[in-house]
């Protein structure tokens, strides 16, 4: 394994952790809105990532398979005066539990701050395998 698709590997994770991290700021911006673009409530939204190989190179990187509806029920709350209140003064509001999504987006974070770790690592080993003959 070449050292250099050490880089290939973290950038990989950090593309992917950067999706996860666009998925969470959208569930997040949306917590409060009774409708979407299509006029239903919005649906929580959660990353799936799967590993793909990296060209030719032992080792594996990661990538977004797939961006999938959260399955939970919707929150229902009574509010009468509510202009997406239904018959009975019941809304529904999305799925979206914001303790849940910033611990999402703190995890993405501090995942992809590893990856950036790893790949300044990786860099300075290579800077200090240049210089032995020096």
């Amino acid at each position: 394994m070449s050292l250099f698709n050490i880089f290939n590997i973290a950038g990989s994770a950090m593309t992917a952790q950067s999706q996860r991290l666009n998925v969470v700021a959208s569930n997040l911006a949306n917590v409060d809105s009774a409708t979407g673009p299509d006029g239903k409530p919005y649906r929580a939204k959660q990353v799936v990532f799967s590993t793909t190989p990296i060209a030719g190179q032992a080792g594996e990187g990661v990538q977004v398979a797939a961006v999938v509806e959260d399955s939970s029920p919707m929150k229902v709350v009574y509010d009468p005066q509510h202009p997406m209140a239904n018959a009975q003064g019941y809304v529904t509001l999305p799925n979206v539990n914001p303790v849940d999504e910033m611990v999402n987006m703190i995890s993405a974070s501090r995942s992809y701050q590893n990856n950036v770790d790893v790949m300044n690592t990786s860099k300075n080993l290579l800077i200090k395998t240049l210089t032995i003959g020096q």
